[in-house]
């Protein structure tokens, strides 16, 4: 720990660099892993706030719930089975205010549940950033394919679906839009355990996400950038130390000819890798949350404390093993030879 100190206090210059760079790539991680996290809140926070359980689908919709429907006598069968059970369906649509502005949103109806807003026929919920663009309980809405008008009865916080607020309006209400009788999923809550079901096809909540293609590509796409700057930030901590360990190897030779021990100095490397990281972190993680704080009004940014600690545990381990990979020298260093090379 002392020799570590030392040295760290000796070539500062060194250790600032490299920690400089960690915090610029640690911070850009935690800045896109928050831009994630809001974004698939963003595009699924109605899928995401349901409990565990089952999605369940028509087997020809080939995993498209747009295409699917269930049939009624097996909707009937599911629901009267299962007691929390409940038919929904989802499509994406618009709505135009009092001065004719029109909107898009993602009207949602289901069976009665407490997971659901259930409302009446000419009623609709909407989701709380409608009321934030104008829009008051008590305003009337209409669509150009429903003969009537919807009344606000009231809002609801993040419930937003593929970008769009969400709209819940009646069962009797959403067949007139489109034209259509039958429900396209059942979602029973509680638990993985699913249940086969002729002709329907059975989904958890995390594999019906990946079932909406705008999801499943934004995610990845980004979690694919996160993982690159984790990956490319253990790849720095190997070269810094690689290049610090070939200019030791002299030190190196003499430190063991004086009896100390190979663990020692992979301890010395740890502990100057655990410094320069921890430093790098908490400077990262101050100004990221400062950022999730600040955030414009409307820019889709969550960095959760979980996320963070995770992330942060992440890092800790890459820079462990980038910086052992690259001591492995160290134990191959001769005492005698090294010492030749150095006066060399």
């Amino acid at each position: 720990m002392n020799i570590a100190w030392k040295e760290i206090k000796k070539n500062k210059v060194r250790f600032s660099i490299l920690g400089s760079i960690v915090f610029l790539v640690s911070l850009l991680t935690f800045i896109i892993s928050g831009l994630a996290n809001g974004l698939s809140q963003d595009n699924a926070a109605l899928i995401k706030d349901l409990p565990n359980g089952q999605f369940y689908m028509n087997k020809d919709a080939d995993e498209n719930y747009n295409l699917s429907r269930i049939d009624s006598s097996t909707q009937d069968k599911m629901l009267n089975k299962e007691k929390d059970a409940v038919a929904l369906s989802i499509q994406m649509g618009f709505l135009n205010d009092e001065a004719g502005k029109q909107q898009s949103v993602a009207f949602v109806t289901s069976t009665d549940s407490k997971l659901f807003q259930n409302v009446k026929k000419g009623e609709i919920v909407l989701d709380s950033s409608m009321e934030k663009d104008g829009i008051k309980i008590g305003d009337t809405l209409t669509n150009n394919q429903y003969s009537g008008e919807f009344i606000v009865k009231g809002f609801v916080d993040q419930k937003k679906y593929s970008h769009a607020p969400v709209a819940y309006i009646s069962m009797e209400d959403y067949k007139e839009i489109y034209r259509v009788d039958e429900m396209q999923m059942i979602f029973v809550p509680g638990g993985d355990s699913t249940q086969a079901v002729a002709g329907l096809q059975s989904f958890s909540n995390k594999e019906f996400l990946n079932t909406i293609s705008s999801y499943k590509a934004e995610q990845m796409s980004l979690n694919m950038i996160v993982w690159f700057l984790v990956v490319i930030s253990g790849m720095l901590f190997a070269i810094f130390f690689y290049m610090m360990n070939v200019q030791k190897i002299g030190l190196y030779g003499i430190l063991k000819a004086i009896g100390v021990k190979t663990s020692a100095l992979f301890k010395m490397m740890w502990t100057q890798m655990v410094f320069i990281t921890v430093i790098a972190l908490v400077i990262s993680i101050t100004l990221s949350q400062v950022f999730n704080m600040i955030a414009p009004e409307g820019m889709p940014f969550s960095l959760t404390p979980e996320t963070t600690v995770q992330l942060s545990i992440v890092f800790l381990i890459i820079g462990f093993i980038g910086a052992t990979l690259s001591g492995l020298q160290i134990k191959k260093v001769e005492p005698l030879q090294a010492i030749q090379q150095g006066e060399v």
